[in-house]
């Protein structure tokens, strides 16, 4: 038997998880450094992971593993890894390492506890991010629905603690701060636990077809694709527009997509900042990742049906966002709403169905990670130094902090995908796919970029320039331990955006296997021509091939 990979990534950070929360209570740092190794053993399993994947190899999966687990029922442990997999594993793993270094600090405890001062576990709180991890490394890996739809719901429960349990401390009113903090994580919790049950409605229906049709019950993505391939699973029209509708909603609540966003900038604007970046940078992008994995290859005829909607809805977000934004008064609760114009960006890109739009959209979810990474973890520092999360109470900070000033920048002009930064190639790509197949689409879309302009450059504006507010004049700059959480991030997204074949590689026989499951091929370009003999109107629109013919 092969070494299992793919079950390695998944299990170090949970024991990880399980020894951290282990040590005694007066090991904080220990804890820590612990948590940190954890983080980064794994992120070296990833690497293995993406050094033996193979993306000319023939087959949607590598590096598979499969062995029965509840045989009665037809749910297998089965993982496997295509390209889009592979670089979000790799976002996932890199970032954690980032998030623990950023979070050094955020559950030490109070230096007086009293009965308005919670005490902070120190260990609990990096044990659950290792939870987290795990859970979210073995939602990208698993090929078996049930086994998906498990780790799936599963992380919600770490991530409620980390929201509900740890939050910032600019707040000086630590019971107030508590109560939001705590309807945050409900609704958090709320929101997505509807999505899941309902969803488990459909993985259910998904089940009884297959045991109907062909004698066995499976959750297997790949058999399932394969027998429907061969004409031997054939499901009603009626009966996969439903199942279809189960799955994408919980994914949607996850991803998040208008009007199932309400969630999302409650809990960024009340969690630390490294909880932030877990929530929209790694745990959301498992819903991106699910519509792409198993809404289109399961159910193909019925993601077609649906697509005009998606794409109304999605656009409706790229907007709604971003002028939210514009609107906020509050750093993480405009980051938060920044967020939501982006996975509108995403979504419009997958279900586009263009090689364009879903590679763009698969590179927007790895480049959207990176760059709202490095701008909500430098918010961060940004706030802990003054206390306060709003706008107003900032100016002139790149007079007393030059560095710190000066990667909010790059942070901030990644998030409006300033070309020559990672986000451009994406955003570019998902519009050129998404105007190839629904021009007005793509022409009304590419507001957001203007809007995203605006609300990051007012930020940077009001908090950087100007004259020194009294409160920043004594702000430290950055410290060495945040320039190594934020240095790779920045460079990561120079590299990126002067060269993402790396990416594009890796992820375009994905697509193509994608793309082929739902029977969608690129719309052909036309050109205009003069006259073509034959007799073609001068100015008249004809295919390429037409033009290379009459040549």
């Amino acid at each position: 038997m092969s070494f299992p990979l793919l079950t390695a990534v998944a299990a170090v950070p949970a024991i990880g998880a399980i020894a951290t929360a282990a040590l005694p209570a007066a090991k904080r740092t220990a804890a820590k450094w612990l948590a940190l190794l954890f983080s980064l053993v794994t992120f070296a399993l990833a690497l293995v992971v993406g050094f033996r994947f193979d993306p000319g190899a023939k087959g949607p999966f590598q590096l598979t593993e499969s062995h029965a687990w509840i045989s009665d029922f037809g749910v297998r442990y089965e993982l496997g890894v295509d390209g889009i997999a592979v670089a979000l594993i790799a976002l996932t793993t890199l970032l954690i390492p980032f998030v623990i270094l950023a979070g050094w600090h955020d559950a030490d405890p109070l230096e007086e506890a009293t009965p308005n001062r919670r005490w902070r576990p120190t260990q609990g709180f990096f044990a659950l991010i290792l939870a987290v991890e795990a859970m979210v490394v073995l939602s990208f890996e698993a090929t078996d629905v049930f086994l998906f739809y498990i780790f799936f719901e599963a992380m919600l429960i770490p991530m409620y603690f980390l929201i509900g349990g740890f939050g910032d401390r600019a707040d000086g009113d630590e019971e107030q701060s508590a109560s939001r903090r705590s309807s945050a994580a409900v609704k958090f919790l709320l929101y997505n636990l509807a999505g899941g049950l309902i969803m488990l409605a459909a993985v259910i229906g998904l089940y009884a077809v297959t045991a109907d049709q062909l004698g066995t019950g499976t959750f297997s993505l790949q058999q399932i694709v394969e027998a429907r391939a061969a004409g031997k699973l054939e499901i009603g029209t009626g009966t996969e527009r439903l199942l279809f509708l189960g799955f994408f909603f919980a994914f949607a609540v996850k991803a998040p997509l208008w009007p199932l966003h309400t969630w999302l900038p409650g809990a960024m604007g009340e969690s630390t900042s490294p909880v932030a970046v877990l929530i929209t940078a790694v745990v959301d992008k498992v819903g991106t990742f699910a519509m792409l994995r198993f809404c289109l290859q399961l159910f193909p005829e019925a993601s077609s049906w649906a697509t005009p909607v998606i794409l109304v809805l999605a656009l409706i977000s790229v907007l709604y966002g971003a002028l939210l934004a514009v609107a906020q008064r509050d750093i993480k609760r405009l980051i938060a709403y920044a967020s939501i114009s982006h996975f509108g960006f995403i979504i419009l890109g997958i279900f586009a169905m263009t090689s364009q739009g879903q590679s763009g959209a698969t590179l927007y979810m790895v480049n959207h990670g990176i760059s709202t990474a490095a701008l909500m973890l430098v918010a961060g520092f940004l706030i802990s130094r003054r206390g306060s999360r709003l706008i107003a109470d900032y100016g002139g900070v790149q007079k007393v902090a030059p560095v710190l000033a000066g990667t909010f920048l790059i942070g901030g002009l990644a998030t409006l995908s300033l070309p020559g930064l990672a986000p451009f190639v994406s955003e570019f790509l998902v519009l050129v796919g998404t105007f190839s197949r629904y021009p007005v689409i793509g022409i009304i879309a590419t507001l957001g970029i203007v809007l995203a302009a605006l609300y990051v450059l007012v930020l940077y504006q009001r908090t950087m320039t100007g004259p020194v507010k009294a409160e920043v004049k004594s702000m430290p700059d950055l410290r060495v331990r945040e320039l190594v959480v934020v240095a790779p991030l920045i460079a990561l997204l120079l590299f990126l955006g002067v060269y993402p074949k790396p990416l594009t590689d890796l992820v375009n026989p994905a697509v193509g296997h994608t793309l082929s499951v739902v029977d969608k091929k690129d719309p052909q370009p036309t050109v205009q021509v003069d006259a073509v003999p034959g007799g073609s109107r001068p100015g008249h629109a004809v295919h390429d091939q037409d033009v290379e013919a009459a040549k």
